[in-house]
């Protein structure tokens, strides 16, 4: 088999080195290349690849249908809405993810970004560098708070189990329950978590149900004052309409770490602007034990499926 990994999973030369070992040991290739979004130069490197691995890189139907030989994606992500699953689908392509492997990193940054919010630690720091006070800026603590989580499966439920040790309330809102779910957490409709939330933290995958969940409507039930973390997906949130409820006033504050694209973001995108908003560049996955964890996953993914057992199958 020929394997090709058309994006750097993160990790030390030698903990990739380590992981790709077994496989070239056995007669497999494997070559390794930097980011490329081009297509045509995927498509290049692709070549008559067996299998193909890749970590957040759109990957799109125009190289899936170029590569003859392929017949394995492995993506070392959670979420797969960057891979044209449909041409995958048609030419009979495995789809396999890495799930699992950010759930400590993401939940971490998560509660992160509350506690930075309610003790306005980015207003702190400016001021103390700029030989300044906290006058006007005593915050507010994250025990006590009604912590509401859209999507409870792994990662909302580590962040559901953290925002407890801190001593939240936590509310949850998931459209389907497998009944692994945590036991402290109150399941409620949407608009009821919404209405009663001091934090709403989103931890849903993006699709038809979820794109532009969080509108102007859905807004307009939170509580005046509450604050939105968004760990999920950008294209959960309607960035327009979260930002004038900040510059309004409605909402006190926003910790945003994923957008409609990838940043680096364009200047003039509106949570750039407005008040009270933490933003960082998709970094919540980004830890050194989640890479090496990662790097793991996707390497024994494709040794599962070679053994016709795969796991973490998304297709």
């Amino acid at each position: 088999m020929h394997i090709v990994l058309l994006e750097s999973l993160g990790v030390p030369q030698e903990v990739l080195a380590a992981c790709a070992r077994p496989l070239v040991e056995a007669g497999h290739t494997f070559h390794a290349y930097a980011r490329e979004d081009d297509p045509q130069t995927q498509i290049a490197r692709a070549g008559d690849a067996d299998v193909l691995m890749i970590a957040n890189m759109p990957l799109c139907g125009e190289v899936i249908s170029a590569c003859p030989n392929l017949k394995f994606i492995d993506v070392a992500f959670t979420g797969v809405d960057h891979v044209d699953l449909e041409s995958a689908r048609a030419k009979g392509i495995r789809v396999s993810n890495a799930a699992g492997y950010s759930t400590q990193a993401v939940a971490e940054l998560a509660v992160c970004l509350m506690l930075s919010l309610l003790r306005n630690v980015p207003q702190v720091d400016e001021r103390c560098r700029n030989g300044r006070d906290k006058s006007g800026l005593v915050g507010t603590e994250l025990g006590g708070k009604t912590v509401g989580l859209i999507g409870v499966g792994a990662i909302g439920s580590r962040t559901a189990n953290l925002c407890r040790a801190f001593g939240c309330k936590v509310l949850g809102y998931k459209r389907h329950m497998r009944g692994d779910e945590p036991s402290f957490v109150e399941f409620v409709p949407l608009d009821e978590l919404l209405a009663r939330s001091d934090i709403v933290s989103l931890h849903c995958p993006l699709n038809d149900d979820s794109r532009g969940l969080i509108d102007r409507a859905a807004i307009a039930k939170m509580k005046r004052g509450a604050y939105l973390i968004n760990v999920a997906r950008g294209p959960v949130v309607d960035s327009q309409a979260l930002a004038d409820a900040l510059n309004s006033g409605y909402l006190a504050g926003a910790g945003i770490d994923v957008f409609e694209a990838e940043p680096p973001l364009f200047a003039d995108h509106p949570l750039l602007h407005s008040k009270n908003t933490i933003v960082t560049p998709h970094v919540a996955f980004a830890s050194a034990e989640s890479m090496e964890a990662r790097c793991k996953i996707v390497f024994d993914n494709i040794q599962k499926w070679l053994e016709g057992t795969p796991v973490n199958v998304v297709l």
